[in-house]
């Protein structure tokens, strides 16, 4: 049973982690590089208002999208 709570505990501290670090990731990312007309204002409004969904899509997609 500690065995389950020590996990559950580990589980929260790592979501609460991905939670907070990703976007603030992606906003450097996007931060960083250039793109093409309004992408970076519509990619960072995409991270703010929908953090963790945001995140993830803009590194899936939105990074493609960057001028080199």
């Amino acid at each position: 049973m500690e065995f389950l709570m020590s996990f559950g505990l580990l589980f929260v501290i790592v979501f609460s982690l991905l939670v907070l670090l990703l976007p603030i990731l992606a906003l450097i990312s996007l931060l960083k590089n250039d793109f093409k007309g309004d992408d970076k204002i519509i990619w960072i409004v995409v991270i703010l208002f929908l953090p963790m969904l945001g995140s993830i899509l803009y590194f899936l997609f939105g990074r493609n999208k960057k001028l080199s």
